[in-house]
């Protein structure tokens, strides 16, 4: 994005940034899209610019009530990012749309791992990426915009005492969807998901990059 552009200040105020506009054009759709949003939404605190965000992706403002926020998952998100956390998405959709720009994490796909893991349990590749990947699940930002099963393991995981920083749990459907994400939401890790059968990589990919966001306003 062009210096011009990239004005600092606070999103909950009247600036607006979008590093991902890369031209004035781009820029100005993204800031009216956010500004009907802030109308529509509310603008009082970063739980809203997520719901925000996540509204103009789907192009629905219905989305904004179907956030879940489970034990104050934005300042876990923010820190955990600040630190250069590894970042860990369910597929490949979601692991291309997320901002490279604002932080310094790897972001991972859990399809590039455990293929002899599917193959041998029979389980789906996303879910089997996570079980390889448990090692580095501790401390990590979690994003799932596609996979309940994924979601799934990785919830069974977090039983057993794995510890990730934060979860964005929105798999989109009608089988183990919204199951996947209420025992999310039982579990003792700060979350952001959506309620019931709706989410999808959109959902997840704007939640974790206005939280980069929110990091590249308030620390550069």
């Amino acid at each position: 994005m062009s210096k011009e552009l990239l004005h600092h200040g606070d999103t909950t105020t009247n600036t607006y940034i979008d590093p991902g506009a890369e031209t004035k054009e781009a820029y100005e759709i993204s800031k009216k899209s956010r500004t009907l949003a802030r109308t529509m939404i509310g603008n009082a605190n970063d739980e809203d610019r997520i719901r925000q965000r996540c509204s103009v992706a789907v192009g629905d403002f219905g989305m904004a009530d179907l956030m879940r926020f489970h034990l104050d998952p934005v300042p876990a998100a923010i820190t955990a990012l600040k630190h250069g956390a590894p970042i860990i998405t369910d597929i490949r959709m979601v692991q291309v749309g997320i901002q490279k720009k604002g932080h310094a994490s790897e972001v991972l796909c859990a399809l590039d791992f455990g293929t002899v893991i599917a193959q041998e349990k029979g389980i789906t590749r996303s879910s089997a990426g996570f079980i390889a990947l448990r090692e580095k699940l501790a401390g990590s930002i979690v994003v799932i915009g596609n996979a309940p099963s994924a979601l799934l393991s990785l919830c069974e995981m977090i039983k057993k005492g794995i510890r990730p920083a934060v979860v964005i749990g929105a798999p989109v459907g009608f089988v183990n969807a919204a199951e996947s994400k209420v025992l999310l939401r039982t579990t003792d890790v700060p979350s952001i998901s959506t309620e019931g059968t709706r989410g999808g990589t959109p959902v997840a990919v704007a939640t974790l990059n206005e939280c980069i966001t929110i990091v590249i306003e308030r620390h550069h």
